[in-house]
């Protein structure tokens, strides 16, 4: 963004909410609390004063009259702050984004080049589009378990395979805070003239600080989606959708798609923690990441100083999928502990009400904020040591390992849409070789979708599926968490 941000300073939605909220009006429009009719134990817990600001769309002097209105300044803002040329606010997060970006670059029968760790919300989107992906695997480190980015001889390779392909997507950064060589596939995506989408869900804050990787649009990107509330400090649920002026992508279509997922009532209190938190992340945003990049610092060195516990993160800059690292996430390698991340996020979360953002087989990752206290972080510290100090002497033969991914995915037979919403069975898992997938799997960690809709179920695939469920690890979208069905298209025949 511009050293000087003319009109940063402002928060024009959020300020026009606060006006209408605060002044008095006589409302006899929806919502039917009313403020003084809702549940008292609501009134106590949020305040009447976020209930008065609880309004619909379609209010004068807000959302409609003379234009720019204050919603459309506030989008602008946000657009200017991230080098975009335009921006949508998002309510539903960065799914909903997704789901847009699917519809509007990926339609019926078009071919996309997926990341294969995408988000599933994109799979859901091209559920809906009818869009075809043709996957492209990330980096993974078996020793930590962890998928990073895709490279950009990856990257090549799948858009020479995927003739005719009309977009292609990435993520950076990873949940664990590695960021990829987006320039790298800037340049491989526009020579082979499809605009390159960045899923910056766990980004929205680059860009924003010395220390921190630039923005996906400041690297030539030509659409990013910002999970706002993830660092940067916006409500829950909320998230901005950015377009780069490149032209590679329609914005007529994307706004299209925007309006067809959105809801006709979306949360002024959302719509209006995004502008506050633009505001604040484009003032005084260096500030307070400094602070947090400070704090981090401090405490890495006394958690390398408990036996067994490793932090990663710089190091890994310049290994495959790898260039660049983001300081705001402390990712905790526990194997030499001798004990797994789950068992030990357990004793934290059991003994000393600490709450972590994931735990793995090898490792714990923590996400701070914007401005993050000091004084948390030291505690976390002390009683981390604590709890390796306490917990049971492991049993290295009890250990249960974790393989690799399948290398590569299942082949796929039909479409996502036509499985997912094709008839369905479930079917016990072991009956279920050689059927076709109508539902999407991902074991976490790692967090790399093994199975997806229109997938043919390979024995390699049970058997990891089975691994990661037998060393802990959680298997998100399946209809059967326990793994002993798995849901299959009705009618389709073993290989």
């Amino acid at each position: 963004m511009s050293a000087f941000p003319a009109g940063q300073p402002t928060a024009p939605y959020l300020d026009a909410v606060i006006s209408y909220g605060f002044r008095g009006p006589a409302r006899f429009h929806v919502p039917g609390h009313k403020v003084s009719g809702a549940d008292p134990g609501l009134i106590h817990a949020f305040g009447a004063d976020a209930l008065a600001l609880d309004i619909p769309q379609d209010i004068e002097g807000i959302d409609i009259g003379p234009r720019p209105t204050p919603y459309e300044r506030a989008e602008a803002l946000a657009a200017a702050a991230y080098g975009a040329d335009r921006c949508w606010f998002l309510t539903n997060g960065a799914s909903q984004g997704n789901h847009a970006l699917a519809l509007a670059l990926a339609p019926l029968g078009a071919r996309a080049v997926v990341q294969r760790n995408s988000h599933a919300s994109l799979v859901d989107g091209l559920v809906l589009s009818g869009g075809l992906p043709v996957f492209v695997a990330p980096e993974y480190d078996a020793e930590l378990g962890m998928a990073h980015g895709i490279t950009p001889t990856a990257l090549a390779a799948a858009l020479d395979a995927a003739t005719q392909a009309t977009a292609a997507f990435m993520v950076s950064p990873t949940y664990y805070g590695m960021a990829a060589d987006i320039a790298g596939c800037v340049e491989v995506a526009h020579a082979h003239g499809v605009p390159l989408i960045v899923d910056a869900a766990w980004g929205a804050h680059f860009g924003f600080h010395a220390g921190l990787p630039a923005s996906p649009l400041a690297l030539g990107a030509d659409a990013m989606l910002a999970s706002t509330h993830k660092i940067v400090g916006s409500l829950t649920q909320s998230a901005m959708l950015l377009v780069s002026g490149s032209g590679r992508v329609d914005v007529g279509a994307v706004a299209r798609a925007v309006r067809l997922v959105r809801s006709t009532s979306p949360s002024a209190l959302l719509l209006a923690s995004l502008d506050g938190a633009r505001r604040q992340l484009a003032v005084h945003g260096e500030m307070l990441i400094d602070a947090t990049i400070a704090a981090a610092a401090r405490v890495r060195g006394l958690i390398e100083a408990i036996p067994g516990c490793r932090v990663v993160g710089a190091e890994q800059v310049g290994r495959p999928g790898v260039a660049g690292w983001d300081p705001l996430r402390l990712v905790i390698d526990v194997r030499g502990t001798g004990h797994t991340g789950y068992e030990i996020a357990e004793a934290l979360r059991s003994g000393y009400d600490i709450h972590l953002e994931l735990s793995t087989h090898q490792a714990m990752v923590l996400v701070l904020g914007l401005a993050q206290p000091l004084e948390p972080l030291m505690r976390f510290a002390h009683d981390l040591a604590e709890a390796v100090r306490l917990l049971a002497p492991a049993d290295p033969a009890a250990r249960v390992s974790v393989p690799p991914p399948p290398s590569g995915a299942a082949p796929a037979v039909v479409a996502p849409r036509e499985a997912f919403l094709g008839a369905s069975e479930a079917v016990p898992v072991d009956a279920a070789v050689g059927r076709i997938s109508t539902e999407s799997i991902a074991g976490y960690p790692p967090g790399i979708p093994t199975l997806l809709p229109g997938e043919r179920i390979t024995a390699e695939v049970v058997g990891y599926l089975r691994a990661l469920t037998a060393a802990g690890a959680r298997l998100h979208g399946a209809a059967d968490p326990s793994f002993a069905t798995v849901r299959v298209l009705a009618g389709s025949l073993s290989a």
